[in-house]
């Protein structure tokens, strides 16, 4: 189940237009904080691209579960 656009909204607010991430095996400090642009999650050749990334794993839709990522963490994590 995807995150309903309530809780997107939420979370891109939360995040102040930047990427959540937390992973610290792939280059970054301890967030990610890279600049994001709200019109272009799902692009990926942009550069400001992003998506929305449960954090757990489980299908939630619950603010507290979800990350704005960018696209390079993205793919970062699914190599992981």
């Amino acid at each position: 189940m995807p995150f309903s656009d309530s809780v997107v909204k939420q979370a891109w607010a939360r995040s102040g237009g930047r990427c959540e991430c937390t992973k610290t095996t792939h280059g970054h400090g301890r967030i990610c904080q890279k600049r994001l642009l709200e019109q272009y999650r799902g692009d990926d050749e942009s550069g400001y691209g992003w998506e929305v990334q449960s954090i757990s794993g489980v299908d939630t839709d619950k603010l507290d579960d979800c990350q704005i990522r960018c696209m390079d963490c993205l793919e970062e994590i699914h190599y992981l």
